[in-house]
């Protein structure tokens, strides 16, 4: 039976307080259409992926008439090209590239995610040559999303594979420098990496997903700051179980999305990824849920431990609310995307080293943050190899995507628009960590790894 209150509720959490679904992402297979010819395999995939989710766009747009509820992004994912593309030489990945980004123009959509390699134990010559390109296939393409794994709790950390990533990341910072160093933002590096993330940039369809898939990604950080703030000084077991609560609420709007889309489009349901992932809005931010915690700014000493009992209390909730919960599940702490951690930069209460503690709690990790863009390739080496052992260590994801901002220092500012945001320029400690980086190799997996 339908309650009054409740759907008055969810209303106003869309009119006031900011809820969407963030996006309705199509995780497509293409295994099928491997081929030793480049070119028709470029065809193969162009023909699969405008065929498979060609009313994708129409369906997003359809549901959100019907409900009422925001969908701000219509994606698609495909398996790791780094997967099919085989040994196609590095020229041959920028024609699958620019097949994305043809594709994607076609069909209308936001993203298109999986530009993509898995090596986090070695590297085969494919892998190799698309990581060889990622720069200038992201410089040239403006919805293709890049994604790398260099680590895994079973495998330990590819320290060649993050001494490329860094490569590739002052690269892309090079190639768009008159574009504000945009195409770093498109381009994510992973530890224990998801296969069913509907988040750009590291989204793509996972070897074990089905031919396709609709995995939807919620985001209420509004809701759940205003749930807190009705809440008043109540203690921290009461204040968890509000968020619980209103974790619950949000998830439930996506699955009721997420069942329609996936019987619209004739695609089975993945997951729900419930993720407080902010927006620059007023109000939508992950920072101001933690200073209506008690916070007097986001960054204080105790951020920590309150963004911990925040993402504990919304992966309670958004599991109790729907059958299949994945992705990232939890919250984001992206800088350039939230308005309270801009600010929270801006005054000098978040550096990078507080990111960084922050990361062992929540669902990703340092998440576009604008550096000086003459930092070494060492330090980003050395910045990424720091964040992903939090992963390996504590067997979860993490995550890397910053952007050296071409011709900016720290205090300066960059703008990217729209739901990414403007970033302030972080200083960093700049001793160099490049000796440790030469040596090379693999840093093994931990003991707790072994668990057969």
């Amino acid at each position: 039976m339908l309650n009054t209150q409740d759907i008055l509720e969810t209303i106003n959490m869309i009119r006031e307080e900011c809820l969407d679904i963030r996006t309705i992402t199509m995780g497509i297979s293409l295994w099928d259409c491997v081929s030793e010819d480049n070119d028709r395999l470029c065809q193969k995939l162009y023909d699969k992926i405008t065929k498979k989710a060609e009313h994708l766009v129409k369906t997003g747009a359809e549901i959100e008439k019907m409900y009422g509820i925001p969908i701000v992004n219509k994606r698609v994912s495909v398996t790791p090209v780094s997967l099919i593309g085989g040994a196609s030489s590095p020229e041959g990945y920028i024609k699958i590239a620019e097949t994305l980004q043809r594709a994607a123009d076609t069909l209308g959509i936001n993203f298109i995610g999986g530009f993509s390699a898995l090596v986090q134990k070695g590297m085969t010559e494919g892998a190799r040559n698309m990581i060889s390109v990622i720069p200038e296939a992201l410089a040239t393409t403006s919805n293709v999303c890049s994604s790398v794994n260099v680590a895994s709790t079973k495998a330990g950390i590819n320290m060649d594979a993050i001494a490329m990533m860094g490569s590739a990341i002052k690269k892309c910072a090079y190639l768009t420098k008159d574009d504000n160093s945009i195409a770093c933002a498109k381009l994510v590096v992973f530890a224990n990496v998801p296969e069913d993330n509907p988040f750009m940039a590291g989204a793509f369809c996972g070897i074990g997903e089905p031919e396709t898939v609709i995995n939807v990604g919620v985001s209420g950080p509004g809701v759940v700051a205003s749930a807190i703030r009705r809440a008043g000084d109540c203690n921290l077991s009461e204040l968890a179980d509000v968020i619980k609560k209103t974790a619950f609420k949000i998830t439930r709007v996506g699955q009721l999305v997420a069942n329609e889309a996936a019987k619209r489009l004739n695609t089975p349901f993945g997951i729900v990824d419930l993720s407080l992932a902010p927006t620059p809005a007023v109000g939508d931010s992950v920072a101001y849920i933690l200073e209506e915690m008690g916070l007097e700014s986001c960054g204080a000493h105790g951020t920590t431990a309150a963004l911990a009992m925040l993402n504990d209390a919304v992966k309670k909730g958004g599991v109790m609310a729907s059958s299949h919960v994945g992705g990232l599940s939890g919250a984001f702490i992206p800088v350039s995307e939230d308005a309270g951690m801009i600010a929270a930069a801006e005054r000098g209460a978040l550096t990078l080293e507080k990111l960084e503690a922050m990361t062992a709690v929540c669902s990703v990790g340092l998440d576009m943050i604008a550096i000086p863009g003459d930092t070494p390739e060492e330090v980003i080496d050395g910045i990424i190899a720091d964040e992903i052992a939090i992963g390996v260590v504590n067997t979860k994801t993490t995550a890397v995507r910053v952007i050296p901002a071409y011709g900016k220092k720290a205090g300066d500012s960059v703008s990217f628009g729209g739901l990414l945001g403007t970033a302030p320029v972080m200083d960093l400690n700049t001793y160099s960590p490049a000796r440790f980086i030469r040596r090379g190799g693999r840093i093994p997996a931990p003991i707790h790894s072994l668990k057969n």
